[in-house]
């Protein structure tokens, strides 16, 4: 596993190579076809996963609307991280985009690592609290910009 991939994983980026090559150990690669469901809304959230090709969708099923991608992440994205983080269902689906291979982290190997190494969990835990920052300040604009234009 090169470090060099979880150097761009914003989870990831403030480690050092020695706790970069420890995350590298609990990765474990997928392949996934153009159009395979890696998750599903509700399904129980056991893994977190990093794109190393290809492209993977990020969406939700909209009632008496369909589908609606909410991002497509490429090379380096993070995503399912927060089902293993806070013990929950996944609250979108993932599908892959297009041909992809993932690296894998199971929840029970991420939560070893970071009980027996407090320094690697504290940087790896200030990284998730920006990472969520960023998506809620996002989110934040979008239902701004969707109640302004409710008001017109």
């Amino acid at each position: 596993m090169s470090i060099d991939l979880l150097k761009l994983v914003p989870l990831f980026a403030g480690l050092g190579d020695d706790d970069l090559a420890k995350v590298g150990q609990l990765c474990v690669p997928q392949t996934y076809t153009a159009g395979a469901t890696i998750f599903k809304e509700g399904e129980p959230g056991n893994r977190l996963f990093l794109v190393l090709e290809g492209e993977v969708r990020i969406s939700r099923n909209i009632p008496a609307a369909g589908e609606e991608a909410l991002a497509i992440l490429k090379r380096g994205a993070c995503f399912g991280e927060m089902a293993v983080f806070d013990r929950s269902d996944r609250s979108t689906d993932a599908i892959a985009n297009s041909r992809c291979t993932l690296l894998t982290i199971s929840r029970a190997d991420f939560e070893l690592l970071l009980e027996f190494n407090p320094d690697l969990a504290l940087t790896v835990l200030k990284a998730l609290v920006r990472v969520l920052s960023g998506r809620l300040r996002a989110a934040n604009d979008n239902w701004k910009a969707v109640l302004a234009m409710s008001v017109f």
